[in-house]
């Protein structure tokens, strides 16, 4: 199917010489994305006063940038095919929305879907494809989610393939989100596709737990990363999904522990709460730079699962500049007591040298990798730690 289709769009023109846009996500995209607090309840209001948040708040400086209108915001086609925005809850239309994010010195991301309608029977792409990029380049789109809901017997290699294709013929840069659930191993295909894929189901605001749609918690998800590790890096992201720090379910534990691995593995950073009306506490969380430094790094290394024991799990990260992190899980309901041998520890990855121990979530250095490591992971926490080369 991959190389008919291919072969139809090149004799019309169409992908001669397609490719995604490079150089749009050196580092992991950080911003916020409107389904997981309000799903199909979002308008225009909404969406600005959430670029108003984020621009003033400490999320912009902190790096956060996208600013991602979900699913509900379009309503039909018109006689010519082209999609509509719903008038009654975007009034102004979609251009003039993303005009006024980029006023904010903000970026603007849209959703749509490769099947026939989107997740929630909206319209969805297929067979519109070029069509609807023209559309969200014209309204200044700088990110499109592209979900996989309601696609039939297509391939789904062929599907991104197809939009990829079509963004760059439209001729405005856009990051191309995969959201395709990790049903069909996108790690293995899309690194030249797009510029984030969906490694899992969609995350529920839930710290271990599944239901029966296929939805998962912070823990099944981390689970879903251990082996996939090698397949992202700079341009091409793993994407556990949006992250449900402030959406009032997990306790501030269960959040830093959330946190801090999305930062270990290279993750999207997409906000999924109200930061309109944050806690100074979530704030707090959210723009930690510390940590977003290490999800940031240049190096673009997705962490590996070093050890288990028991409810205890430490992973390690290599980063720029000869640094390294480690991060301390606590998967378990009951406190565990920490005495690691980090000497021990770094010599198992032929870590020469002597390093600064430095806690990112105390913001303080608390000794070097000559002493042990010791204190307590309260149940469903981390630890998380930088390891910065003494100089000598």
């Amino acid at each position: 199917m991959k190389k008919i289709l291919f072969l139809i769009l090149s004799f019309t023109g169409l992908v001669l010489h397609a490719q995604k846009f490079e150089n749009l996500a050196n580092t992991p995209p950080m911003g916020w994305n409107s389904w997981n607090k309000f799903e199909c309840k979002i308008n225009e209001q909404i969406i600005r006063e959430v670029a108003d948040a984020m621009a003033s708040n400490g999320m912009k400086a902190a790096g956060y940038e996208y600013i991602v209108v979900d699913d509900c915001w379009q309503i039909g086609r018109d006689s010519a095919g082209n999609i509509l925005a719903d008038p009654e809850r975007f009034p102004s239309g979609m251009k003039s929305l993303g005009d006024y994010i980029h006023s904010k010195g903000l970026k603007f991301g849209i959703y749509s879907d490769a099947g026939t309608a989107t997740c929630q029977g909206r319209p969805g792409s297929r067979g519109y494809e070029f069509q609807d990029a023209r559309t969200y380049a014209k309204w200044g789109a700088d990110f499109l989610k592209y979900d996989w809901c309601n696609h039939g017997k297509q391939s789904a290699e062929a599907s991104y393939t197809l939009m990829r294709d079509a963004i760059y013929k439209a001729g405005r840069p856009m990051v191309l989100s995969i959201c395709e659930w990790g049903t069909n191993k996108p790690w293995e295909w899309a690194k030249n596709i797009g510029h984030l894929w969906r490694t899992t189901e969609d995350i529920i605001n839930c710290f271990d737990c599944k239901n029966n749609w296929g939805g998962l918690g912070v823990l099944q998800i981390i689970d879903l990363h251990t082996d996939i590790s090698d397949f992202s890096g700079p341009g091409h992201w793993n994407d556990p999904d949006m992250l449900e720090v402030g959406n009032g379910v997990l306790t501030q534990n269960e959040e830093r522990l959330h946190f801090s691995m999305w930062a270990m593995f290279s993750a999207p950073l997409i906000a999924g709460n109200d930061i309109r009306t944050m806690s100074d506490e979530t704030l707090k969380m959210l723009t930690n730079k510390e940590v977003i430094a290490v999800d940031q790094d240049k190096l673009g290394i997705s962490a590996i699962r070093w050890m288990k024991y028991g409810d205890l799990e430490i992973w390690f990260k290599p980063l720029a500049e000869g640094d390294y992190a480690f991060c301390f899980i606590n998967r378990g309901d009951k406190e565990i007591q920490l005495n690691q041998d980090l000497k021990a520890t770094i010599r198992k990855f032929k870590i020469d040298g002597s390093y600064q121990v430095r806690d990112l979530w105390k913001h303080k250095n608390i000794g070097s990798t000559q002493e042990n490591i010791k204190g307590k992971i309260a149940a469903h926490d981390a630890l998380m730690f930088r390891l910065i080369k003494k100089q000598s």
